[in-house]
């Protein structure tokens, strides 16, 4: 079984986007992605939209809750109307710090709110399409106002997919239920999808009668790769860091005691607390490491991924290199052994 491999483009250089997205579609990669973190997440699609004609194009993710779901309802129905029909539209909940401190907006039921906010989206586009009443009544979101001047009317292309970021069982729940696939965090690993992910979809999927099959699993794991093994080493420590980061935060610690880590998210969490960053990635040690990412050479990568994830994957994130390597032919026959 193969994988669809997805390249998540360098938002740091809106400049070269149109460009990096031509490049990741000659490749031969399915997908690009952005993320909503030091830059916005929908305006480099739209840059790569226009410079490419297969892949699809995914904020992966657009964090929901301080954006009103009918300000993303426009801006995806646009990227969705520009790309012909390739935008795919990721959200996520963030952490309560974030969330609060960052954005200044409300917290409060993270999951049951995901939920209407998905709902909400279809609501609107559907009114939007069928020129009926919107009317969309929860207890997060109410929508009932939509007069012709600010509808966009029928569109020629469907709805765009969503999914969400899930973690906690509960969110998985609600990925199964109303929701056409999962981003799945970088922490992910196969123990984790077999035992919680899995089945937590699976209940939701059958509270609205679907077949838990059709919500879409796309991984974006830590992979460390390269031509030879000095390279490969140079890459770790990075990758530690990012790690220690992610386990640092409790609303990861359920993956964490699953692996049998629980007690280093307590340890990375109150370093954290003390700002001691460098020294968190101390405490990663090679068997955390290989729990959390895949590593190997461009060659090794392929048979290593479908090792750890075939049947429990759709699609699986590769950065391995940038416009102008002069590994691209390596990389190049690595993307198509994931793809076979």
């Amino acid at each position: 079984m193969g994988f669809k491999v997805l390249y998540h483009l360098t938002t740091n250089n809106l400049k070269g986007i149109a460009e990096e997205a031509k490049w990741a579609e000659s490749m031969g990669y399915d997908g690009l992605c952005t993320e909503d973190a030091a830059h916005d997440p929908m305006l480099p699609l739209l840059m790569a939209a226009s410079t490419t004609s297969r892949v699809t194009l995914e904020t992966r993710v657009t964090i929901a809750f301080p954006r009103s779901p009918m300000v993303l309802a426009y801006s995806a129905r646009d990227l969705q109307d520009f790309s012909g029909g390739r935008f795919r539209l990721g959200l996520g909940t963030q952490v309560k710090g974030h969330i609060q401190r960052r954005f200044s907006t409300e917290w409060d039921s993270p999951g049951p709110r995901m939920r209407e906010y998905v709902q909400s989206l279809h609501a609107i586009w559907g009114a939007w399409q069928t020129g009926e009443r919107l009317e969309y009544h929860g207890e997060y979101y109410n929508f009932s106002l939509m007069t012709p001047f600010f509808s966009p009317g029928r569109s020629e292309q469907p709805e765009p997919p969503v999914f969400i970021s899930a973690v906690n069982p509960y969110n998985c729940r609600v990925a199964g239920e109303v929701c056409d696939g999962v981003a799945l965090h970088p922490l992910t690993t196969s123990k984790y999808l077999k035992e919680v992910i899995n089945p937590n979809i699976a209940d939701g999927a059958a509270r609205s009668g679907r077949d838990p099959k059709s919500v879409n699993l796309s991984n974006s794991s830590f992979v460390i790769t390269g031509p030879n093994q000095a390279a490969i080493n140079a890459k770790k420590e990075a990758v530690k860091k990012q790690i220690a980061f992610y386990c640092s935060t409790r609303s990861y610690s359920k993956i964490l005691d699953v692996q049998g880590f629980q007690d280093l998210g307590v340890w990375l969490h109150e370093m954290s607390l003390k700002q001691q960053w460098d020294q968190m990635a101390e405490l990663i040690t090679d068997e955390i490491l290989d729990a959390f990412a895949v590593v190997g050479g461009y060659s090794e990568i392929p048979g290593l991924m479908k090792e750890r994830f075939d049947g429990l994957l759709d699609e699986v994130v590769l950065n391995a290199i940038g416009p102008g390597s002069q590994d691209e032919a390596e990389v190049k026959k690595a993307i198509e052994k994931l793809q076979s």
